[in-house]
């Protein structure tokens, strides 16, 4: 069974993020489940379209959507989305390992 491609690219900004110093978590939303799995979760708060990462830092939370090149956001993640900056967080898109490079580089950890 070959692997996604957002898969592979989740695998290795989840590593970046934690060798970086980064509490990151995944929310595992999405795969294949039996109906009764599947009410059962959604009974316990599973939520459509909740982003794939979610970074915790000093005073504000990250949430992440990540899509292979040429993927876009389901209906569902374009609402998580909305819902979420209306908070007041910040949610981002992306699409390779560059976007979190960049969030690194913009976002230094202080310890």
């Amino acid at each position: 069974m070959s692997k996604s491609p957002e898969h592979i690219l989740q695998c290795q900004i989840v590593s970046f993020l934690r060798l970086s110093g980064y509490l990151v978590f995944a929310v595992p939303n999405g795969g294949g489940r039996n109906i009764i799995e599947a009410s059962r979760l959604k009974k316990e708060g599973v939520l459509a379209g909740v982003s794939d990462l979610v970074i915790v830092m000093q005073n504000k939370t990250v949430f992440v959507e990540l899509k292979a090149k040429g993927n876009k956001q389901q209906e569902s993640q374009i609402k998580f989305q909305k819902d979420v900056e209306k908070l007041g967080h910040e949610y981002l898109l992306w699409y390779d390992l560059k976007d979190a490079d960049s969030f690194i580089k913009e976002n230094r950890l202080t310890r």
